[in-house]
């Protein structure tokens, strides 16, 4: 597959990386841009420090000290970085970011207090947005609320008995509807539903929850932005995320429809963002992919299939071998049979693409490794991934190793699920939880994201809760299971190095080094020495992308 990639970067990283010459060429090298009297991490196997590097055509030319790269490169531009810190650019592993910039339209229910708070911004969003079909919204969290209990559709009917109304849980498992939308979706108290939970009272009645596959009933008769709307909010999105010092993401889950909208915005120079999309499998995306291979450009990869094991640990979706610790009768639930996911895995395993698997549960994370270990029989480098690896037996983390599989994870879902999390899962079994460290020690990589808009988009959020186990609070004091924090180290390779690895993308991103891409972040203070309390307000100065700047502070 990097095959392709060959051709280009051979030229290139054929010259110097950290020169050691000290002979000043006759004539310079011309370059597109010198960048100077910076602190540079490289991030390359030694995690070389440097102090400038020059870029032609995108890609970085050489990297050495201020002196050595302007006597050998003549800029077009020249940027005096002023001694401030640089860094490759930031590689989210694992988000929403189609699904982010739909949802610009959304009513912001993310950090809301009260059932009755999240009403008093939807009544906000339908007097804003009066004429749309539907009222939408995301991020409520039953967990955030002095009555930690599911709201029903009752205020909803009331409030709002002629629009349909969908607002989703804050993790995307669950979704709260009204009667207006049960009723266009045919939802009622006898429909069946494999994979997911319709909700229902004591006397049998609908009380407007939907969990995982019931979810998409509804969420499927929400009508698509136009194409001219969900450009503009991709757009929209695509200036948040350079503001923070994103470059790459990997979009976990999209419709072909959704990818080559994506690649037409690229090569129309429009979506500057490289993105590893991941594919939603449903047999007209695996047929059509399947057919003709991986797809590979500059700025796009599509290279994996997104599948769901099982639900999350906040809805109780989540698959446990044992039950709930809060409800004893619940165990959570695969969203597919075992014999489905083995059937999909053979279908993968003799293609070209990867499969990287949603898994919560301590059940579903060992059901999946076990597969992936089933149908690969020993081929060591397809990089098969587990998405989350949220609770895993002590038994099953070395099978991460073993078996040759990638633990993607999500750094800060430790510290905003420890409010609860034992509650859900009792004292002993939380101790294997978010377990980041034993996952990396027995794996030798991570990759680390966000899961945005599950989670908030800056980056550097994860970095802090990586490395402190803390919140935006910085509690609690000493990091939650600090035993499983990463070092700095640690979470910037997880964050470039080791996501750019964990998609097949190596060889031209990832570090800061001869022959790959010069996407790099400038950062008013360095991450490896800052205070830990300061990490999460550390201000990006400027983003670039192929060399190109993207954002710039004001």
């Amino acid at each position: 597959m990097l095959q392709r990639l060959r051709p280009v970067l051979a030229p290139l990283a054929a010259l110097p990386l950290l020169a050691g010459l000290t002979a000043c060429p006759t004539t310079k090298y011309p370059a597109d841009l010198i960048v100077y009297n910076a602190t540079v991490y490289t991030v390359d196997s030694a995690f070389t420090k440097a102090q400038a590097f020059a870029v032609q055509d995108g890609q970085i030319m050489f990297v050495g000290s201020s002196d050595e790269v302007r006597q050998r490169y003549r800029g077009k531009e020249e940027v005096d970085a002023q001694g401030k810190f640089i860094y490759p650019g930031f590689y989210d592993a694992h988000c929403h970011f189609y699904r982010y910039a739909l949802g610009l339209r959304d009513a912001d229910l993310v950090g809301t207090d009260s059932w009755s708070a999240v009403l008093g911004k939807l009544r906000a969003q339908r007097l804003q947005y009066a004429q749309s079909a539907w009222l939408t919204g995301r991020g409520w969290d039953q967990n955030d609320w002095t009555t930690k209990q599911f709201p029903t559709k009752d205020s909803l009917d009331r409030q709002f008995p002629n629009v349909p109304v969908f607002i989703v849980r804050v993790d995307g498992h669950a979704a709260l509807v009204n009667q207006k939308a049960l009723d266009l979706a045919g939802v009622t108290a006898s429909t069946p539903i494999s994979g997911g939970v319709i909700e229902k009272d004591a006397q049998g009645r609908l009380t407007g929850l939907l969990v995982d596959n019931a979810v998409d009933l509804v969420s499927a008769k929400i009508p698509e932005p136009t194409p001219a709307e969900a450009a503009k909010l991709l757009l929209q999105a695509q200036e948040q995320c350079v503001e923070l010092g994103l470059t790459s993401l990997a979009d976990a889950g999209l419709e072909r429809s959704q990818i080559e909208r994506l690649d037409a915005m690229q090569k129309a120079n429009q979506l500057k963002l490289r993105l590893d999309c991941m594919i939603n499998p449903t047999p007209a995306n695996r047929q059509y992919y399947l057919k003709r291979g991986p797809y590979l450009t500059d700025r796009l990869t599509v290279n994996s299939f997104k599948v769901y094991a099982d639900g999350a640990l906040g809805s109780r979706g989540a698959c446990l071998m044992h039950p709930y610790a809060d409800q004893p009768k619940q165990t959570g639930f695969l969203l597919q049979s075992v014999a489905e996911y083995r059937a999909l895995a053979k279908e993968l395993a003799a293609s070209k693409f990867q499969m990287n698997t949603h898994a919560i549960g301590d059940s579903a994370n060992r059901a999946l490794l076990d597969i992936y270990a089933e149908v690969l029989r020993g081929q060591t480098d397809r990089r098969w991934r587990i998405e989350h690896a949220q609770v895993v037996s002590r038994p099953d983390v070395a099978k991460f190793g073993r078996f040759n599989v990638v633990p993607s994870v999500q750094p800060t879902h430790a510290t905003s699920d420890m409010y609860w999390a034992g509650e859900r899962l009792g004292a002993e079994r939380l101790k294997t939880a978010y377990a980041y460290q034993d996952l990396l020690k027995a794996t030798g990589r991570l990759a680390l994201g966000s899961d945005f808009p599950v989670e908030a988009l800056n980056p550097l959020f994860g970095f802090h809760a990586a490395v402190a186990r803390q919140d935006a609070k910085n509690y609690p004091k000493g990091g939650f299971q600090p035993e499983n924090a990463l070092t700095r180290e640690q979470a910037l390779r997880g964050m470039t190095e080791w996501a750019a690895w964990a998609a097949f993308e190596e060889e031209k991103k990832g570090t800061l080094q001869g022959g790959k891409w010069a996407d790099f972040v400038i950062l008013e203070q360095d991450l490896m020495t800052a205070p830990a309390e300061q990490l999460r307000n550390i201000k990006v100065l400027s983003t670039y992308i192929s060399g190109e700047k993207v954002y710039e502070r004001k």
